[in-house]
């Protein structure tokens, strides 16, 4: 995959972005040493090419009743047809699950899931996620304190 080109004020807008996308388009072209109207074709440029993704709002879990994370492993079964369809259509209809990654390794998938407590938890484990065909294996991790959760990706490799 060819890396597309950037330079300087591109990497500022992004990194300033990922720092706070809330700013006005005025406000983001002084941060970043622009006039508006050049900071927001590149920023339309950005969004049109796909580099920006979209925008969200981060809510803090354990304020809003999500106490508990936990990354579970996830082995399927390999003999005859894999149930992954099935599979990966039930992992996007659980609201518990907020990302999940087809692995390398022992495991098939990594699911990283925020629930209220451990009984929501048990919940979604006995009801869902052993429900589903073809599930021979999971292995629960639970966060105990969050020592670094960022969204904003590095950007030095664009310089």
């Amino acid at each position: 995959m060819q890396k597309p080109a950037f330079d300087r004020t591109d990497r500022k807008i992004l990194e300033t972005l990922q720092g706070d996308a809330r700013l006005t388009n005025q406000q983001l072209a002084e941060r970043v040493a622009l006039s508006p109207s050049p900071c927001l074709r590149r920023v339309r440029a950005l969004e049109e090419s796909g580099v920006i993704r979209q925008y969200v709002a981060l809510l803090e879990p354990a304020k809003i009743g999500l106490g508990l994370l936990a990354y579970v492993t996830v082995k399927l079964e390999k003999r005859g047809k894999m149930p992954v369809e099935q599979f990966t259509r039930s992992v996007l209809a659980w609201p518990e699950v907020i990302a999940c990654y087809a692995m390398t390794g022992d495991m098939d998938y990594l699911m990283r899931v925020q629930v209220e407590n451990l009984d929501h938890y048990s919940r979604f484990i006995m009801e869902k996620l052993l429900k589903q065909p073809g599930v021979i294996d999971i292995k629960s991790n639970f966060v105990l304190e969050r020592v670094k959760d960022t969204t904003a990706l590095p950007l030095q490799q664009l310089a």
